[in-house]
């Protein structure tokens, strides 16, 4: 078989057992059903990963694109392999992005208009009890090999379950979802009834057994060790990075943007601290928008603007991209903004989600618009979209699956410096946002590296010189060194001790973007042009950052 015909089957294949993540991914035909999270269906799905590599390893690319192709399957499953193998897929469980918030965020991506829809919703919702219980089967067979998630993970995914079961003073998830379907036959409306109470009641009895249960075989400690932080820096990053110099850089590259963030806030309010400066713009009526509804509309209508002003200018964006829906994510979630791709045939759009406080209505701007632009364009709507877009020169692991994290953070935390040096971040309280954005995420290589490896704060810092890491300490210096949200900060911390490796790919990954783009100019000479830059490296579709180098190295 050939690399495309390989990695075409795959993504059936891999659909078909992961019901779920082809929902996610946007790949048809799964819609009814659930994923099997017990060990026997992580077994299962690994099983299928070895099978493939094998395939694609035998396979003769026949063409430059399928030697691409090669390279960006084997270094991606390959990982899924690998991850498999160390025990850490039936230990998955943390607060933003394991089977306990995929089993519920899966529905916020099904479409919801007809009768068959509802009908889908239904039959997956009934299985929402088989899911959970292989999720809990899972966290027993890892805790029983001495490989449970540590206790903060397990405390904060319970109140997650409890948001959507009902149990937090509101509805739940399930049963307000079911109650919305308009014009649906009784008995299909007595069916959704019953299986979002059973879905409500399941994840109910999922955070009594994270709290009885499982907590009491949990360690207390969050940091995971140089070995398996390794493992998932290679998976999040897609590069074999030295830990302790992307810490290093970390603090460089956080120093360099706290020094520019400073010259920014004296010029909004002279003499004032960056904190004081936050607060001036918080009390600032050009920044306010007053409830959630404002706010969504005040995000779409900046995401649209984007969109119809860099089409034609500095990017080439077909029609099917320019429908990008901006919405208010259902409670229970991290606070936070975060995108879902479209579909293969863009029935449905790209979105931008944004989860807030239920109970909040008053919202500033100037930390916002650089997240529009990181969310959706030129950021991710515009790189994910593209890539599912290349069906004439993709297959569709590359088009589906093929996302790697530092790719894409990396290239969307790029596309906020982007939007400054084309001109759209000018005012001083919206480019104080933008260096805020960038601000945090060099913190997230500082903090996340340092307290899952527990490494010393070096001298000349200015924070607990000489000491070493623990989450307090990360916690503090979220608080005390940037000028993020509090609550945010809080939600960060959880995530990273939960999530190790990830939140460094974001800086690590702009980094690489940045050089990766000079080195082209190097080449090119007074033949480089920005646009059929970004465009012919979009269109090369996700993979991680080894490959995107070699592959750019090419142009």
């Amino acid at each position: 078989m050939r690399v495309h015909e390989i990695c075409d089957k795959f993504v059936d294949d891999i659909a078909a057992a992961d019901p779920v993540a082809a929902t996610m991914s946007g790949v048809a035909s799964y819609d009814d059903q659930l994923t099997d999270y017990s060990p026997e269906g992580h077994a299962a799905r690994a099983s299928l990963a070895k099978r493939a590599l094998r395939e694609i390893e035998a396979a003769t690319p026949e063409d430059d694109g399928e030697r691409v192709a090669k390279a960006v399957f084997l270094e991606r499953i390959g990982l899924e392999a690998e991850i498999h193998d160390a025990g850490l897929d039936v230990a998955s469980l943390n607060v933003i992005e394991s089977p306990v918030q995929n089993v519920r965020q899966v529905f916020d991506l099904m479409p919801a208009e007809t009768t068959e829809h509802w009908e889908n919703i239904a039959a997956r919702m009934a299985r929402v009890p088989a899911a959970l219980d292989g999720v809990r089967t899972s966290l027993l067979t890892a805790a029983d090999a001495g490989n449970a998630p540590a206790l903060r993970q397990i405390s904060k995914v319970a109140e997650q379950a409890e948001v959507w079961a009902g149990l937090s003073g509101g509805a739940g998830f399930f049963v307000p979802f079911a109650d919305s379907a308009r014009d649906v036959p009784d008995s299909l409306r007595a069916e959704l009834g019953r299986a979002a109470h059973a879905a409500q009641e399941a994840y109910a009895e999922l955070a009594g057994f994270l709290r009885a249960e499982l907590a009491p075989e949990a360690p207390t400690k969050d940091a995971v060790g140089e070995d398996v932080y390794r493992l998932w820096s290679r998976y999040f990053v897609g590069a074999n990075l030295d830990p302790r110099a992307a810490y290093d850089w970390g603090w460089e590259e956080f120093a360099r943007v706290e020094r520019e963030a400073t010259e920014v806030a004296a010029r909004i309010a002279p003499g004032a601290s960056l904190a004081g400066a936050a607060r001036a713009l918080d009390e600032d009526e050009r920044y306010r928008v007053r409830g959630q509804r404002g706010f969504q509309e005040w995000m779409q209508k900046l995401s649209d603007d984007a969109l119809n002003s860099l089409r034609g200018k500095h990017f080439d964006i077909p029609d099917a991209l320019m429908a990008l829906d901006c919405r208010i994510a259902p409670p229970g979630g991290g606070v936070g903004a975060y995108y879902s791709g479209p579909n293969e045939d863009f029935s449905r759009p790209g979105t931008m989600w944004w989860s807030v406080p239920q109970d909040r209505e008053d919202f500033s701007t100037w930390r916002e618009v650089t997240t529009v632009y990181h969310e959706g364009v030129p950021g991710h709507h515009l790189q994910i979209a593209t890539a599912v877009h290349q069906a004439a020169s993709l297959n569709r692991f590359q088009r589906m699956l093929a996302f790697t994290s530092g790719h894409a953070e990396g290239w969307a935390l790029y596309a906020e410096r982007l939007m400054r040096d084309l001109g759209y971040l000018e005012d001083d309280g919206n480019l104080l946002g933008m260096l805020d954005a960038h601000l945090f995420r060099a913190a997230r290589v500082v903090v996340d590296i340092g307290m899952h490896l527990e490494l010393e704060i070096p001298a000349g810092t200015g924070f607990h010189e000489g000491e070493r890491w623990t989450p307090e300490l990360g916690l503090e210096f979220m608080l005390t060194r940037t000028i993020t949200d509090a609550d945010h900060v809080r939600d960060e911390i959880d995530r990273y001790l939960g999530w190790p490796g990830q939140a460094p790919s974001y800086k690590l990954g702009e980094k690489l973007w940045l050089e990766a783009r000079e080195e082209v100019r190097a080449r090119q000479g007074s033949a480089f042009d920005m646009r059929d830059f970004h465009m012919r490296a979009l269109r090369m579709g996700g993979m991680g950052l080894d490959t995107l180098r070699e592959q750019l190295a090419l142009l």
